[in-house]
């Protein structure tokens, strides 16, 4: 019988993370190379047709997309992270070949093979760690894009998710942030003359804050005491004895994937999507700061109980008070039906060069969002509707790439929140009366 305790135990699906600069370096050159030659032969095959293909085209086709999904998430770390924000962030507004790389990157994680995930923990708990566990269930239980979540169990008793980081992602950040920006370059989905610098640093201080696990660990002790008094949702224990930089351990609360309420009655889906919406106004207004990675697979429902089990911090991060009143600026003056003010309002948001510059079709858009926002009564996110509307007009805006505009971070940070909370509403066909939800907090005086 073999020494390894992961021997025997793990299915074929896990691979070994790349883990040195130059072997990821060389991850994204094959990446390259696979897609400049499938971009050849779809040139070669529509000049054969007597087309005139466009760079987009020959980028975008099916094998292509197969190939970045398949790489990016063998990578994992910051490269399948910032595939999965992205993902979540634009929602409908991706172009279709594009989203459905992103898609794949939100369920696509493998795991690492069983002699790395052995060298990695003997690296943080030492050779002998396996002693100091009646039970450790070397198979995980979720996989992502930045470590792995395993169950154990102590010699006392205690029940534990331990999350263990995948080898050298934490180095990796830099490289991998540069790498896939080169990406979106070369997709022609982004203007050259757009400085995305600024939010490339952002994006790495943020990627190099969630691999931090002993930080992660403060963020959901945090949490918890922020939500003692809210019986509806639960935030799993920090357990320190096993907490390291690169391991996290906390206590195990079990929960179905919130997903599966898909099915579930109306009543209980409209009722986990007012929680989840009354938590984000709170982090927004009251608390002052945000867990903004709204991931699915971060949330956990107990039928037993009705509660939400809330996972993974490593994206929480303060919210400035120019941020909260922005919101709260917006929230106002739609909930009072004035355009004019929703529009200036709005140029934080979109930039002063798309309000200005497409006055007409912006007026469109926030006639439709406005005619929502001041109905009374629940919003019903299943009615997609009036989103291609807004879809329509977006990407018309969008094409004049002379009125881009990247707005503030910390912005974006917490627009990702607000938008994928939106987007697992729409997943759960939910009716809330977010009208209701938010007036308490949108009457409040604004910041002079």
């Amino acid at each position: 019988m073999s020494d390894n305790p992961f021997d025997g135990q793990l299915d074929s699906g896990g691979r070994t993370v790349p883990r040195g600069r130059l072997s990821r370096l060389g991850q994204f050159g094959r990446l390259a190379g696979g897609v400049a030659g499938g971009m050849v032969a779809e040139g070669a095959r529509r000049i054969a047709d007597g087309e005139r293909p466009r760079m987009r085209d020959m980028l975008l086709t099916p094998g292509n997309v197969t190939k970045v999904a398949d790489r990016l998430s063998h990578l994992r770390g910051a490269a399948m992270k910032l595939g999965q924000m992205i993902s979540m962030d634009a929602g409908d507004m991706l172009p279709p070949e594009l989203a459905e790389i992103m898609a794949r990157l939100r369920e696509n994680a493998h795991h690492m093979r069983p002699q790395q995930l052995q060298k990695v923990l003997a690296s943080q708990w030492g050779a002998n760690w396996r002693t100091r566990f009646r039970q450790f269930d070397a198979r995980p239980i979720a996989a992502a894009s930045i470590g792995q979540v395993h169950k154990a169990v102590t010699h006392d008793g205690r029940e534990l998710a331990i999350k263990v980081q995948y080898p050298g992602v934490r180095e990796s950040i830099d490289a991998d942030v540069d790498n896939v920006a080169t990406l979106l370059r070369m997709s022609g989905l982004l203007p050259r003359e757009l400085d995305i610098a600024p939010l490339l640093a952002d994006a790495k201080r943020q990627l190099a804050e969630e691999t931090a696990y002993r930080r992660e660990g403060e963020q959901m002790a945090l949490f918890g005491q922020l939500l003692a008094d809210t019986p509806e949702v639960v935030v799993p224990a920090l357990d320190s004895e096993f907490t390291t930089d690169s391991v996290l351990a906390m206590s195990f609360l079990p929960g179905k994937p919130i997903e599966t309420l898909e099915s579930a009655p109306q009543d209980v889906r409209n009722s986990v999507m007012r929680v989840l919406m009354s938590l984000v106004l709170r982090e927004l207004f009251e608390f002052g700061v945000m867990q903004t990675d709204p991931n699915f697979a971060n949330y956990r429902y107990q039928p037993d109980s009705g509660r939400l089990v809330l996972l993974d911090f490593g994206a929480a991060r303060p919210v400035a008070m120019e941020t909260s009143e922005a919101y709260r600026r917006l929230l106002r003056t739609g909930f009072a039906g004035n355009r004019d003010a929703v529009r200036t309002a709005a140029v934080g948001f979109i930039g002063p060069g798309a309000v200005h510059g497409h006055r007409e079709r912006i007026d469109a858009m926030l006639d439709i969002v406005i005619g929502e926002m001041t109905r009374e009564g629940p919003f019903d996110f299943g009615d997609r509707q009036f989103v291609s509307v807004l879809r329509d007009e977006g990407m018309a805006v969008a094409a004049d790439r002379a009125t881009w505009h990247v707005p503030p971070s910390d912005l974006l940070f917490v627009q990702r929140k607000v938008s994928g909370t939106a987007l697992l509403a729409a997943r759960l066909k939910a009716r809330v009366d977010v009208r209701a939800l938010a007036l308490p907090w949108v009457e409040q005086p604004v910041a002079p």
